[in-house]
């Protein structure tokens, strides 16, 4: 007579679901242990120290060995180093900060509030995207300082005239970001939000939307990138004094000036700025989105 007894078997099945459920629990944990300060100094904070070092040391090399022998090209980084210390004594620097970067922070949110409605339509409403994608994407490969010119005529030198320069650079760039991240939600979710009830504006709102963050994520990044080198180029061609001396602006009155040490100012607080938003603002908020979904192990 055959044995009946299926323990085995079933203690096998209940061991495959135990590891599957525990497999399911591990993507789900999010990582809350802080590191050790050691391996944080070692992994994030020296290695950009490091980059810096060399290339400040690289670059007094080419002063100190005579590569370079014209100040009027190339200042020392002590000659640079003055200008921005003269600055700050004066109470300019942060003057020169603001102005910019308070351009480009109200010209990113407009553009903000702008692309994501458009790229929520273009994802959703196939003629329009038919119509409109390929001239959104025509506009994110256009340089931004191409729009300098006709906003000026448009506009007049005023900030409004930056704000549209903004706007152009960084709309495209969202609003394509958007519609990337839309592209890559899987068809189930929109079936099961439509099961429960989750249609129209709800499912855009609790299904689209978060689904969609990690592309959108990265098309904010580029947007603010965009928002960023548009501004420069309307302060650097568009200096009015009625403005305000932006960073761009400083940078065109160190050329007017031919006072390279000014020049070199410019260059190394633009890049400053467009560091600290990145490092600040989109990076954690992009680990953020791609810790949540078990996309990023490690950070």
């Amino acid at each position: 007579m055959a044995s009946t007894d299926t323990t085995p078997k079933d203690a096998k099945d209940a061991g495959d679901l135990a590891g599957l459920e525990a497999g399911l629990d591990a993507l789900e944990t999010v990582q809350t242990t802080r590191k050790p300060f050691r391996q944080t100094l070692t992994q994030k904070i020296l290695p950009p120290v490091v980059a810096v070092a060399l290339v400040l040391t690289v670059w007094q090399s080419l002063i100190t060995f005579k590569v370079v022998d014209d100040p009027t090209k190339l200042p020392a980084p002590a000659d640079v180093w003055m200008v921005v210390e003269k600055a700050w004594l004066q109470g300019e620097l942060l003057g020169y900060i603001w102005t910019s970067v308070s351009r480009g922070l109200f010209g990113f949110c407009l553009a903000l509030l702008i692309a994501t409605p458009l790229g929520l339509l273009l994802a959703r409403v196939k003629l329009v995207r038919a119509a409109i994608g390929p001239i959104l994407s025509g506009l994110q490969s256009l340089p931004s300082v191409a729009w300098v010119p006709p906003a000026v005529i448009w506009l007049g030198l005023n900030n409004q005239m930056m704000y549209a320069v903004i706007l152009l650079g960084a709309v495209p760039s969202i609003a394509n970001g958007l519609l990337s991240g839309v592209d890559q939600v899987p068809p189930l979710f929109q079936r099961a939000g439509r099961t429960l009830g989750a249609t129209g504006l709800k499912g855009t709102w609790h299904i689209t939307l978060p689904a969609a963050l990690p592309g959108y994520v990265a098309g904010l990044k580029q947007g603010w990138a965009f928002s960023w080198r548009s501004l420069m180029a309307a302060e650097i061609i568009a200096s009015f004094p009625d403005l305000g001396v932006g960073l761009g602006q400083l940078l065109e009155n160190g050329r007017n000036a031919s006072d390279m040490a000014m020049v070199f100012e410019a260059i190394l607080l633009i890049l400053t700025v467009g560091i600290a938003v990145d490092l600040l603002i989109f990076s954690p908020l992009e680990r953020r989105v791609l810790r949540t979904r078990g996309l990023l192990v490690k950070s």
